[in-house]
């Protein structure tokens, strides 16, 4: 089935808090799906809205007010965004995506007030964004999946299947995020073949201590890991973590791995050195050796002995400490290590892409989800439209 192509703007901000990507792509569909990066920028939050949003993320305490305050500065901040790369570009928008900032992501079901449920919340006021850009606005992604028995993430595995997809080659979509997640794809592999899961922290619990021990808001190209040892036996205790024996579909962000584990693994390091360049190192080595396991547990097997590519995105690709471990456990099986970036899609604008995708297929009336990943019992529509 045909459609007119349609240029739509994609609009992500992940667990790092660190600003919002927006990608713009040219999507076309006749015998499949296509999508062409057609522009991306990158915007950091200010000072001052990077801090409300730590503070708001999964907050033992905040006000309603503040709540409410921050769900419209997040609106301005990305209707600003996407106005400023059309403008840069010269490019016309049909549509957006908007994933907004995850302030709680709880995947399983827990209780609350005498009932089990799962529940999501991205901030972000679409009403807003549509209306300072005149453009319809598709937002709020994640329920649905939830609504149909998944846990809501990841949800870039459409993305991954339309864009790397190959028919010889198995495909390892590592995206590295605040949170790491990946999506396998064997050759040849059809939607329901693939394998999707959050694989544990990405720079998540680095970022953590390099702004705790050394005042960085990072730890540029993985300068400071470089200078340290892996402290094995931190290492070793961390990796018992309950979530890392959990089996796909799961996901994760910084309930569970946010500022409290970052506390209690950063107390775990000093008590065997106290090296800050040694602690960042460390939380590099979890975020390697958990992709690793993952990766052998749950994906090596799925692959049909094909030659695979494991391809890396997001903050984490350029980090240049992490990629040499994650090379290092890798290729002895097999796998070439390879990065978005060196295939023609910039490392930062990948899940902003696949949600320009999702928003697509959300005003198509077609499913976005895959519940082989997420754990839904059914394909699901996936957002909520505001319109100008």
């Amino acid at each position: 089935m045909k459609s007119r192509p349609m240029i739509v703007a994609g609009v992500m901000s992940g667990t790092s808090a660190d600003g919002i990507d927006v990608a713009i792509v040219r999507i076309a569909r006749r015998q499949r799906i296509s999508v062409k990066l057609v522009a991306h920028e990158a915007f950091p939050y200010p000072a001052a809205l990077r801090r409300a949003v730590l503070a708001a993320m999964n907050a033992k305490a905040t006000s309603t007010a503040e709540l409410a305050r921050l769900n419209w500065r997040l609106g301005l901040a990305y209707a600003d965004a996407v106005n400023t790369t059309a403008a840069r570009h010269k490019v016309k928008i049909d549509l957006v995506g908007c994933h907004g900032q995850t302030l709680y992501h709880q995947g399983r079901a827990e209780r609350y007030a005498g009932k089990r449920f799962a529940c999501t919340w991205q901030a972000g006021e679409a009403a807003l964004i549509a209306a300072e850009l005149k453009i319809p606005v598709v937002f709020n992604f994640r329920p649905a999946d939830m609504a149909a028995g998944g846990q809501g993430a990841p949800l870039v595995p459409l993305f991954d299947q339309v864009y790397f997809g190959d028919a010889k080659r198995g495909r390892v979509l590592q995206n590295i995020g605040g949170i790491a997640n990946l999506t396998a794809i064997p050759a040849g592999g059809e939607i329901d073949e693939l394998v999707a899961f959050d694989t544990g922290p990405g720079n998540m619990v680095i970022d953590a201590l390099a702004q705790k021990l050394l005042g960085k808001t990072y730890d540029r190209n993985g300068a400071i890991a470089a200078k340290g040892l892996v402290l094995e036996p931190v290492l070793e205790k961390m990796l018992r973590n309950p979530y890392f024996r959990l089996k796909p579909p799961r996901s994760a962000g910084r309930e569970e791995f946010g500022r409290e584990y970052a506390a209690e693994f950063l107390a775990a390091c000093r008590k065997v050195s106290r090296r800050p360049e040694d602690a960042v190192a460390t939380a590099t080595g979890l975020t390697a050796e958990s992709i690793v396991r993952s990766f052998k547990q749950f994906v090596w097997p799925a692959m049909k002995g094909a030659p695979i590519d494991y391809i890396v995105s997001g903050g984490g690709a350029k980090n240049a400490a992490l990629l040499k471990m994650l090379a290092g456990s890798l290729e002895p099986l097999g796998c070439t290590l390879n990065t978005t970036e060196r295939l023609g899609l910039p490392a930062e604008a990948k899940e902003a892409a696949a949600f320009a995708l999702l928003a697509w297929a959300s005003w198509h009336r077609l499913p976005g989800n895959v519940p082989t990943a997420t754990g839904a019992k059914r394909f699901a529509v996936l957002g909520q439209i505001a319109y100008t």
